[in-house]
């Protein structure tokens, strides 16, 4: 496992891989509490908890991830942009989960971003199931393989959750966006095209407030201004 602390890191074009399979359950590849850290053209392979966002703000953009079970996981505020998500061959027994976000309060302003991405999931796969009790995540105009179930979202234990995490998809694609067959939870959200102030919310510019850092990081990215129009005042 490779472990980055301290601020300003940055990663380009570099594998991140923990080989010990699925049959070992829980093998992190990479874990981030680096605040403003960024990842280009990186890739982050594992099976279970592949890449743990652990906290502080960060940035991927054209990032390869692989797993299988809640494979991005953690309490970081971290936004991916242009990244390919794609899964590894689960265990019989196990549901593949994306994202497993881990946020415990409601006034944390953590979460998980996924912008212009690509779900190429090619084993059943959910976009994710709560970890923690106010779990935060969007998908925002990203393609979703036909592997990506029809409910979109799993439930982590019975109801635990489902009222107070936000969970949102705006704008997405492919045949696995599937939105009138998505689940019904009360923290669920099928975001507008015209709700503009939350898809500027999670933006690069607000969530992250990468305007401020980004720049000095060399790695490209895309603001809300470039996507989405009108502009908020």
């Amino acid at each position: 496992m490779a472990a980055v602390t301290g601020q300003g890191f940055i990663a380009m074009f570099i594998t991140f891989r923990n080989t010990a399979g699925a049959e070992n359950h829980q093998a992190v590849a990479l874990r981030v509490d680096s605040d403003k850290s960024a990842f280009y053209n990186c890739s982050i392979e594992g099976y279970q908890d592949t890449l743990y966002s652990h906290s502080l703000r960060q940035f991927f953009r054209r990032c390869r991830i692989f797993g299988t079970v809640d494979y991005i996981f953690g309490n970081g505020q971290a936004v991916f942009q242009n990244c390919f998500i794609e899964t590894n061959r689960p265990l019989p027994q196990q549901q593949v989960t994306i994202t497993a976000h881990g946020r415990t309060n409601w006034t944390q302003s953590t979460g998980f971003s996924l912008q212009d991405c690509r779900v190429e999931a090619t084993y059943p796969a959910y976009l994710g199931r709560p970890w923690k009790k106010y779990s935060r995540t969007v998908f925002m105009g990203t393609y979703l393989s036909d592997m990506v179930q029809p409910e979109g979202w799993l439930e982590w234990n019975g109801n635990f959750a489902l009222s107070t995490l936000y969970y949102g998809e705006y704008e997405n694609g492919g045949p696995g966006w599937l939105p009138e067959r998505r689940i019904r939870w009360p923290g669920f959200h099928l975001i507008p095209n015209n709700d503009v102030r939350t898809v500027y919310f999670f933006s690069v510019d607000f969530f992250i407030d990468g305007l401020s850092w980004l720049p000095a990081t060399g790695i490209e990215f895309t603001t809300f201004r470039s996507i989405f129009k009108p502009y908020p005042t």
